[in-house]
């Protein structure tokens, strides 16, 4: 007894016997809704994989007497490929540009790409820089998509300048002057404060009227 191994067909022991194996690599798999997952190729070239994946990210064509008419899901917010529904934010580093007619050439839509296409829709950009790139002899790395997160800097007032600032504030007609050396005695300074605390209290009794 010979088993033959096929990679895009999964068995597990609940399946022994039964003779409908799931296909995951169909175009009519790749097309519905899901999770975000990476599509596996069946060609090998990358411009027949650009060609397959191409056909999976087109828009989904209304049906009328065996005749596509339009674009079935030319929604907001709605994908263009699987009609699911979702709202992009403006920082999310998978958000899709504009889906058009025909992937990389056409008219632009009022839909989107849900999650799972805007990734396969990465994947398709990428093949095009391949392509490219191995036409013109570059070197091509492949782009992975992260998230930016934003740095939040902590920063405390002054208490030391560089030469270059000195430079900077005085060319702007700052006047910047060193501080005094402090030699005064701690009661001593405790006198002067109690002092000036007193004035500035006298101060505000001449301006409130009272005697």
């Amino acid at each position: 007894m010979s088993m033959i191994y096929s990679p895009n067909i999964i068995k597990n022991e609940s399946m022994v016997g039964n003779s409908s194996p799931i296909i995951y690599n169909t175009k009519k798999t790749s097309r519905n809704t899901g999770p975000i997952i990476e599509y596996q190729f069946v060609n090998v070239s990358p411009n027949k994989k650009l060609k397959e994946i191409k056909k999976v990210l087109i828009p989904e064509r209304k049906k009328f007497l065996f005749k596509k008419l339009g674009c079935r899901f030319n929604i907001k917010d709605r994908c263009v490929v699987c009609g699911a529904h979702h709202m992009w934010d403006s920082g999310d580093a998978l958000r899709p540009p504009i889906p058009l007619t025909q992937v990389s050439k056409g008219r632009p839509m009022r839909g989107t790409y849900c999650p799972k296409h805007a990734s396969m829709f990465k994947q398709f950009e990428m093949l095009e820089q391949q392509i490219i790139a191995d036409k013109h002899g570059l070197e091509f790395k492949r782009y992975v998509p992260k998230a930016k997160i934003p740095q939040i800097i902590k920063r405390g007032p002054l208490v030391a300048l560089t030469e270059q600032d000195i430079i900077s504030l005085t060319g702007k007609g700052w006047d910047i002057t060193p501080p005094k050396a402090d030699t005064i005695e701690a009661g001593e300074k405790l006198m002067l404060l109690l002092l000036e605390l007193k004035g500035k209290i006298a101060q505000i009794d001449e301006i409130m009227g009272v005697e």
